[in-house]
């Protein structure tokens, strides 16, 4: 495959040290696709000094549905998606130089969590690769520096350095020297990054996994910033290690191996006896192939399983990252994979696809383990309507008509200031299942309260219902229910607290009064008590979206103020006789700074030759989506250009950080005569 040529955009990694020294990476195809668009916040730029939770993500091999930077169509591909549970993420193969797509940069940088490529040597060839990388003190230098150079390219923020081999004892000086300048140059170039050292080859060159930190390994550690040791470790080795390591205890990382080859518990669904050896043992740990759950297909599906096992994971060191942490905060709880794609209600596509970029800030969902204690279940429900993307947050069960049922969304950490707090939501639901959001917020004297934006309704009602729960109930001061997007109400409240932290959003699911009163009347049960409890009735509602800002709306930029441009334009003429083409469309805004648009949504509009545009009229045409885009550019390959098509306009719209997009006849386009017409 020549990686030169435009093609549908790929993550790889790289194979051999000559790919590393020539910095051909750079100029391939494929390599401003790479990039990461997400940063991390300020605030996380530093790892805490605490107990971290590092996962190494090693699944099949690498590169499988995720190497698709644009992309793919799995609506059941792997995903993690409780990344409040972790610190750092490794992307991990067995390719020398393994480099993480994006889409995995971008959504842990979203939920707090540090990413880092992995450099690993082994077998013969390894040690014939490290013999070369160490042959001088310079050849060692220069390829540090390298690797520093594509973390900084592509936006992630560091390495796990295996080296899987023996080596002549003389050359450990050189890879004591790879792995301290690999340091300074990463620490120098991208503030808060982070060089892990695997437990593997000593000091003496021998290839013999100590399980433990000790004298045979320090060297290594005490030129970097942390060791992830083997998963194979006894009982008293993390206390030992601790020990070893002194004041820097929490940079020890002890291996579990989820699949349980030798590790300590036998991970799979007793991970947990490891994790509450080393909570107790005030050392960090390090989750390996957490994908165990995936790959041998765990019952009854992949995201009850999923949340199960990162349940024990929850239970053994509870939750590591808050959120909402800044503003403005929006979700529509998508986790990267769907059976469809909708925007603003509005149903766009209905093929399957994966995007792990896509994937917005996630539920912190509680798993209960057993179905028949909650009233309610909820769940991400794929095959429901989603409001943006592809996600949603169902809620479906059975309710008593003055109960009411509460579920954990977010734990957040967001200071407020002057300005008041705007809520939007969306809710898709029955006649009578109502969705509020239960806020809790804790003052400078940790003074709690709790506050209810309940649905719309009945005030009094609501009230009356609620106000001996809460202590302020608020009721919208919007509600709109969306003609483009049947079934969908769009609720907005506001709220002041100036000077607390949020630290709290829960759902709160409840039937409306007023429905239930005009169905028992329907039904004939005039003169009975309506306040008192009966049987439990059906309850069903889907949560689309959730914003929070203080601010207005973002307001973009009018089309004439982008640049956007078409390359490598190619037509073809397929075997049936109709035209396909392939193009690679780039924009920049002239102005300013795209750093303030999330992403785009990428649209096509076919115009007939019929179809004759006139001043003042929009485009006509069928419209079909394409995909989303992270960064300003797309590449389409291959699209199918119907029969007397005259004209292609790709339109890129484009959405801010608050979820809101620009309106499509709005968005900036390039517009393409096609060929013969």
């Amino acid at each position: 495959m020549n990686l030169n040529q435009p093609s549908l955009p790929i993550s790889f990694p790289l194979k051999t040290l000559e790919e590393l020294e020539s910095r051909s990476y750079l100029d391939s195809f494929h390599f401003p696709f790479n990039k990461s668009s997400v940063s991390l916040e300020s605030s996380k730029i530093n790892l805490p000094n605490r107990q971290r939770i590092l996962v190494c993500h090693d699944l099949a091999g690498g590169y499988g549905d995720d190497k698709w930077v644009q992309g793919g169509s799995n609506a059941d591909a792997y995903a993690i998606w409780h990344w409040y549970l972790m610190d750092v993420f490794v992307y991990f193969s067995h390719d020398l130089v393994t480099l993480p797509p994006p889409c995995w940069t971008n959504t842990a940088h979203k939920h707090g969590v540090k990413v880092l490529g992995t450099f690993i040597t082994e077998w013969d060839e390894g040690k014939a690769i490290a013999n070369s990388l160490l042959s001088t003190k310079e050849s060692a230098q220069m390829y540090a520096e390298r690797l520093t150079e594509l973390s900084v390219a592509l936006g992630f923020d560091g390495w796990l350095i295996n080296m899987e081999v023996e080596l002549d004892i003389e050359k450990i000086p050189n890879l004591i020297e790879f792995v301290s300048h690999l340091t300074q140059t990463m620490h120098a170039s991208v503030p808060g990054s982070l060089v892990i050292w695997y437990d593997s080859i000593t000091t003496d060159g021998k290839l013999a996994w100590q399980d433990q930190l000790n004298d045979s390994n320090k060297p290594f550690f005490e030129v970097c910033d942390g060791i992830f040791v083997n998963y194979t470790w006894k009982v008293d080795y993390p206390k030992l290690s601790a020990t070893v390591a002194g004041s820097r205890n929490f940079d020890v990382y002890m291996g579990i191996d989820v699949f349980g080859r030798g590790t300590y518990g036998g991970g799979q669904w007793t991970t947990n006896v490891a994790l509450d050896i080393l909570k107790k043992d005030d050392v960090s740990a390090a989750i390996f192939a957490p994908g165990w759950v995936y790959e041998t297909n765990q019952p009854p599906d992949f995201q009850t399983a999923q949340n199960r096992w990162w349940g024990l994971v929850e239970k053994s060191w509870g939750i590591l990252q808050n959120y909402p942490r800044v503003l403005p905060f929006y979700t529509d709880f998508d986790q990267g994979h769907s059976y469809h794609f909708s925007s603003d209600g509005k149903l766009v596509s209905d093929a399957p696809w994966n995007n792990l970029s896509c994937q917005s800030f996630q539920p912190m969902l509680e798993f209960s383990g057993d179905p028949t204690t909650n009233a309610i279940r909820v769940s991400v429900d794929f095959k429901e309507a989603s409001y943006n993307g592809g996600g949603n947050i169902t809620f479906k069960g059975s309710l008593e008509d003055n109960a009411y049922f509460t579920a954990r969304l977010y734990r957040g950490e967001l200071l407020l200031g002057n300005l008041p707090l705007h809520f939007t939501y969306s809710v898709k639901s029955d006649g009578s299942s109502m969705v509020g959001l239960s806020l809790e917020f804790s003052s400078a004297t940790n003074v709690q309260t709790s506050v209810l934006l309940s649905s719309w309704g009945n005030t009094l009602l609501t009230m009356n219902k609620f106000s001996n729960k809460f202590t302020n109930v608020i009721m919208p001061r919007r509600v709109t229910m969306l003609g483009t997007a049947p079934g969908w109400v769009v609720q907005e409240s506001s709220i002041e607290m100036n000077g607390h932290v949020l630290t709290g959003i829960h759902a709160v699911c409840y039937k409306s009064i007023s429905e239930i009163n005009e169905l028992k009347l329907e039904s004939g049960s005039i003169g009975r008590d309506i306040t008192s409890p009966r049987a439990p009735s059906e309850y069903f509602a889907v949560l689309g979206h959730m914003t929070i800002r203080s601010s207005q709306d973002l307001n973009f930029p009018p089309s004439i103020a982008w640049l956007v441009e078409g390359h490598d334009i190619k037509w073809n003429t397929n075997l049936q006789g109709s035209k396909t083409l392939s193009v690679k469309i780039i924009w920049t805004w002239k102005d300013g700074n795209a750093s303030v648009f999330s992403n785009y949504n990428i649209y096509v509009k076919k115009q007939a030759k019929k179809t004759v545009e006139k001043p003042g009229r929009t485009f006509e045409g069928m419209t079909e989506f394409l995909g989303v885009a992270q960064v300003e550019a797309f590449y389409i390959s291959d699209l199918l250009v119907p029969s007397g098509t005259s004209h292609l306009r790709f339109v890129i719209q484009v959405c801010g950080l608050d979820g809101v997009c620009q309106r499509v006849d709005d968005s900036p386009f390039f517009q393409l005569t096609v060929e013969g017409s």
